[in-house]
């Protein structure tokens, strides 16, 4: 499973907001809420959020197996 907790960070440090995101750099509230849930999004959308945050891919997302991706989810 893939999940953005890293995103969630990489934002804060960075002073950006899931508003910033949306009114800002015209990411779409479904985007931002699926990002939110841990759902899939594309590779575009990835592409895009690196370049906004100026950031590797591996501080917006993270692949975690099955098992440890159920115990963060739960958390």
């Amino acid at each position: 499973m893939i999940h953005y907790n890293s995103l969630w960070e990489t934002m804060s440090n960075k002073h950006f907001t899931t508003y910033t995101l949306r009114e800002k750099h015209n990411i779409g509230h479904g985007t931002v809420q699926r990002l939110q849930k841990n759902m899939p999004v594309s590779t575009y959308t990835l592409d895009r959020l690196c370049k906004i945050l100026d950031c590797r891919l591996d501080e917006v997302a993270e692949y975690l197996p099955d098992e440890e991706a159920e115990k963060v989810n739960k958390k």
